[in-house]
């Protein structure tokens, strides 16, 4: 695995230089590969089989980072485990990825007294010494996974979506062939839960090239984490959700983040308002809107934001998400899985080396979800995204499949309703929600967060913009919305506020 040599490498020749900060601490490379050396002896005195699925309860230390490596050099696959989630989502993860081994730093009683998994405390035996310890990647075929993520499902049940080490690799090269003038002297965000696959760039690329990695703790509240660690810290390169920036806005005008040179955003829709305010914090920073689901490893496409109104493209107020990175291809097709000609809209589908082969043990959601175009060979994905291609060859995103309904017979896309309520508030966060009412009729919800002013000039600017069907019945305002754990607008909780009033 092309990554592991990397990451090795680094070890061997930044020994002295910081790998880590964490919770005020720093930790070098010699005691990062230490670490990793003293789990990955830990894991093969179990006498597991390579490419077993090990699980890591996942905590704000070094241990869990340390494990994540151990686990990949061993030749096996990780699992990352939140212990703040609900006891059963996390036993039904184990019990689906057939997990019989777990590291974790801390004590899990719950899952400690789970009949059929051995729990490994890794802080007790993988004390910390600052001395050379030589890792060695275990020898297995690129094929095999490198982890197995867990997404929510439309079922109730977790979804997961393993990842090959191919893949990865794929991704890195990607990554690196993007030309960022990048190396050892520069420090990388880490802002992600790492049960979430952003996070994995944030920490895999700058173990890569000997820099440090800076995890935001999860202890204090995410955006001021954000902001004070780059700050104080100088930050060079930052993937962020755009959601934080909706938080930092208040702060913009004493926000001046000179230092930072990169500020990549992806997760959600990137909007061009809020990027173009943003861009005076961190004038000497290129902008960046990535996109890519987990199934595609990380990100695939990218598209380099310019405060140059003739040089930047959107629609509806969203940043492009712009071309394909290497190795990846990506076609928009009809509902009939026909590939569309350039300008009309469609379902974004994605193919290539850093493609997962499909959802772990699901059968069904693998025959909805991927498809052999014209029974070739290719495998594409899915994305649920209703993109376009523009004539510069850009892929423009216009929302969700599920974001696009029908109300009276006619097509509405919730995030044209949302675009023209930013126009008017001048607030990012901003949320259409659609919900079938008891005739059977689908009604269209509003929601703004922190709005001062009348609803009714929201109501009168929007009869203006769109036609009568596509106007919210109802508008609320609310202090703060609702956001999941990877700090995306968390609309199933706006649903059921609406259901509740």
């Amino acid at each position: 695995m092309k990554t592991l040599e990397k990451i090795k490498n680094s070890c061997e020749k930044f020994p002295e230089r910081n790998a880590f900060f964490i919770n005020d601490k720093f930790y070098t490379y010699k005691e990062f590969s230490y670490l990793v050396s003293n789990i990955k002896d830990l894991i093969e005195k179990e006498e597991t089989k390579k490419g077993n699925l090990i699980g890591i309860i996942i905590n704000d230390d070094i241990y869990t980072y340390s494990s994540i490596f151990a686990i990949l050099f061993s030749g096996n696959a990780y699992v990352p485990i939140n212990p703040d989630n609900p006891i059963d989502r996390n036993i039904n993860i184990i019990e689906q990825a057939g997990i019989k081994i777990i590291l974790t730093s801390e004590r899990i009683p719950e899952l400690e007294n789970h009949k059929k998994l051995k729990t490994l405390k890794i802080s007790d035996t993988s004390k910390i010494e600052n001395k050379i310890q030589p890792l060695v990647i275990s020898d297995i075929s690129d094929n095999e996974s490198a982890y197995l993520l867990f997404t929510s499902g439309s079922t109730g049940i977790p979804k997961g979506v393993p990842i090959t080490r191919k893949a990865l690799d794929s991704f890195v090269d990607s990554f690196f062939l993007l030309d960022y003038k990048i190396n050892q002297n520069d420090g990388f965000l880490q802002m992600f839960d790492l049960t979430f696959d952003l996070s994995i760039m944030s920490y895999v690329i700058p173990l890569c090239i000997g820099a440090c990695v800076y995890p935001v703790p999860s202890n204090v509240i995410k955006y001021t984490g954000v902001y004070d660690i780059m700050e104080t810290h100088e930050i060079t390169f930052a993937l962020m959700v755009p959601s934080i920036l909706s938080f930092l806005r208040p702060y913009f005008n004493d926000i001046k983040l000179e230092k930072l040179r990169y500020s990549l955003f992806c997760g959600e829709a990137l909007y061009d308002d809020i990027a173009g305010e943003w861009s005076e914090c961190v004038p000497n920073a290129l902008i960046q809107n990535v996109y890519g689901p987990t199934e595609a490893t990380i990100f695939c496409l990218t598209y380099n934001w310019n405060k140059k109104y003739s040089e930047k493209k959107s629609f509806n107020g969203i940043v492009s998400i712009g071309k394909p990175m290497n190795n990846v291809s990506a076609i928009i097709v009809d509902e009939n899985l026909k590939i569309l000609p350039d300008g009309e809209k469609g379902e974004l589908c994605l193919s290539g080396n850093q493609l997962t082969e499909g959802y772990w043990k699901d059968i069904e959601k693998n025959k909805e979800s991927f498809f052999k175009l014209n029974n070739k060979e290719k495998l594409f994905y899915r994305t649920g995204d209703i993109c376009f291609i523009d004539e510069g060859g850009d892929f423009a995103y216009c929302g969700r499949l599920d974001n696009q309904i029908k109300v009276q017979g006619f097509r509405v896309e919730l995030s044209e309703i949302e675009h023209h309520v930013r126009q008017i508030t001048g607030l990012a966060n901003v949320a259409a929600i659609p919900l079938v009412n008891k005739f059977g009729n689908t009604e269209i919800y509003l929601f703004v967060e922190n709005y001062q002013d009348d609803a009714n000039k929201i109501h009168e600017y929007l009869k203006l913009k769109i036609p009568q069907y596509m106007l919210p019945v109802d508008i609320s305002s609310i202090p703060v919305f609702p956001l999941t754990s990877n700090g995306k607008i968390n609309r199933k909780a706006l649903l059921e506020l609406i259901k509740l009033s």
